[in-house]
């Protein structure tokens, strides 16, 4: 006769505290060393830890360097990265620009509804 009751199978979902075995022998980490949570950290995420100007630079230089030593393939990369570096130096150059206009205009605006309040305490004084 079936009872058919599942005292024996587990459920649907883990719980959380139903962690009985681990996998390797660094707990959650799949790969190792070189999870997220290792020692390796960027200083500034996002950020080259060079100047873009400098990377053009060196780019360059190694893409005359590998053109000289009669590798084609190698300078054309390094032209690449060269180029690559340009358009960031040229983006930041742009969002500067955009910034400082933004800033000028935000201080012309200021300027304009100081006197307008000025204009308007002086009438309401009289």
């Amino acid at each position: 006769m079936n009872n058919f009751k599942n005292n024996n199978r587990r459920g649907r979902f883990k719980l959380n505290g139903d962690r009985s075995f681990r996998r390797n022998g660094n707990g959650n980490k799949p790969n190792g060393e070189f999870g997220n949570g290792s020692a390796f950290k960027r200083r500034h995420p996002g950020k080259n830890n060079q100047n873009a100007a400098k990377l053009i630079e060196k780019y360059n230089d190694l893409a005359r360097e590998a053109l000289s030593n009669g590798d084609k393939i190698l300078s054309e990369n390094y032209l690449q990265h060269s180029e690559h570096f340009s358009r960031i130096l040229i983006s930041q150059e742009n969002s500067r620009i955009h910034n400082s206009n933004e800033s000028e205009i935000d201080s012309n605006n200021r300027i304009k509804v100081e006197t307008k309040n000025k204009e308007t305490e002086d009438t309401t004084s009289k």
